[in-house]
């Protein structure tokens, strides 16, 4: 039986239906779900993704296969996988997340795919010029990964890129993106709320409302 087999094993044989419903649920029915809380889930695949550590490779078939299963759960042992392996991970690898970031997509993916890219990102500066690509993609995923790649950068951050990645993802009334926005700001502003500040007051009225109110937390 392979890796992949053996989670699928794993996670039938600890499904909760009355949980999976509600799961699917709270994110407007779009995925199946096994019913495993994130606690129990981790915990089930700890001693798995311990030593997949320490083989300091990255298995991609494995997780091209839990990808593309339909339970939700698998796709969140990709991610938890790659934050195992982060320091394995290489500017290289970007076009392989890539394919995870808009396949199967909704927020609650995105929003874990993206701080593996960040972690690329402080470690590689090239990056920064394939978020500048993303920021001017069709596919708001894309958009939603480039705003919030650096959401844990404090100190770190590029605020030229993300200036750049911010005007370029203006004038939309797409929930997803207008949140982004608002939110990549208001995290920075705890690091440097005079910027935030200033940024505010340069394109108040390019703006949405929503965008405005997240990043004016604050400040």
């Amino acid at each position: 039986m392979d890796k992949y087999d053996l989670m699928k094993e794993l996670f039938e044989n600890n499904a909760n239906p009355e949980n999976a419903i509600a799961m699917s649920k709270y994110i407007k029915n779009k995925f199946v779900f096994y019913g495993i809380p994130s606690p129990e889930r981790k915990e089930l695949y700890k001693e798995f993704i311990k030593s997949e550590k320490k083989g300091k490779t990255i298995d991609w078939d494995f997780l091209d296969k839990c990808y593309e299963d339909e339970h939700r759960e698998l796709q969140y042992l990709v991610y938890d996988y790659l934050i195992a392996v982060k320091k394995h991970l290489t500017f290289e690898d970007i076009e392989k997340i890539k394919s995870y970031i808009t396949a199967r997509s909704w927020w609650d993916t995105i929003d874990f795919l993206c701080k593996v890219i960040g972690d690329i990102g402080l470690r590689d500066n090239r990056v920064g010029k394939i978020m500048i690509e993303w920021s001017e993609s069709d596919n708001i995923w894309l958009k939603r990964t480039a705003i919030q790649h650096q959401l844990a950068y404090k100190e770190k951050t590029d605020t030229e890129l993300l200036s750049k990645i911010i005007l370029n993802c203006l004038g939309t009334d797409e929930f997803f993106i207008n949140k982004a926005i608002g939110w990549a700001l208001r995290e920075y502003s705890k690091t440097a709320p005079a910027w935030v500040k200033s940024f505010i007051e340069r394109n108040k009225s390019a703006l949405s409302s929503l965008s405005l109110k997240e990043a004016s937390k604050y400040i």
